[in-house]
């Protein structure tokens, strides 16, 4: 664990709009950020240093898309090196490296399990509040979210296994981690566009 001064959230969210122009892949990263936020409370953990951990994680993913799953170029390893110029600690940037399977990086620490726990998730909650009448997360339920993971037509870029994987990692039970990760998107759901539609 190092030290050193983390970065100011508003300095890494102007780094990462920069870097961002989908707004759907900005909003995953807050979804990942809000999730991040909640686990690091939840185990006693560094809120902010987490939370940046899952603000940062794909910043630079349009730039790189590694459609190759290069271990050392293109995304993550591209921003991990950019985020170590700009002085962020080590423990976040393995996390982030971490998050991709084909980096080689073991998740060794929690921050990093969480991380890796909860992106592919986040994606498949978004994806199940958007097919929903409300476009909301906040009439989603546990069961909705189970069954259309079976679905294997359904948001075909979300990739089951780390869901199951990622939660087995972290020590939480499969419904319980889904469970709390549609309430920290709850949190902040009208930012991610998951508050629902205004009735006509």
């Amino acid at each position: 664990m190092t030290d050193a001064t983390l970065p100011s959230r508003s300095d890494a969210l102007a780094l990462m709009e920069s870097w961002t122009p989908s707004d759907s892949l900005r909003k995953h990263m807050l979804s990942v950020e809000g999730a991040m936020r909640a686990y690091a409370a939840h185990f006693g953990e560094d809120i902010e240093r987490w939370g940046l951990a899952g603000l940062m994680h794909d910043f630079d993913y349009e730039r790189y898309p590694n459609d190759a799953h290069a271990a050392d170029a293109e995304h993550p390893s591209e921003g991990v090196r950019v985020l170590r110029g700009l002085g962020y600690p080590e423990d976040v940037l393995q996390a982030i490296l971490g998050h991709a399977h084909y980096t080689g990086v073991a998740r060794e620490t929690r921050m990093a399990k969480a991380l890796f726990a909860v992106d592919e998730l986040c994606g498949m909650v978004t994806a199940c509040a958007l097919v929903r009448p409300s476009r909301s997360v906040n009439d989603l339920e546990v069961s909705s979210v189970k069954k259309k993971m079976k679905d294997k037509a359904f948001a075909r870029g979300v990739n089951r296994e780390d869901v199951t994987q990622g939660a087995a990692e972290l020590g939480v039970e499969l419904d319980a981690h889904i469970t709390f990760v549609i309430a920290a998107m709850r949190e902040r759901a009208a930012v991610l566009g998951l508050s629902g539609t205004p009735a006509a």
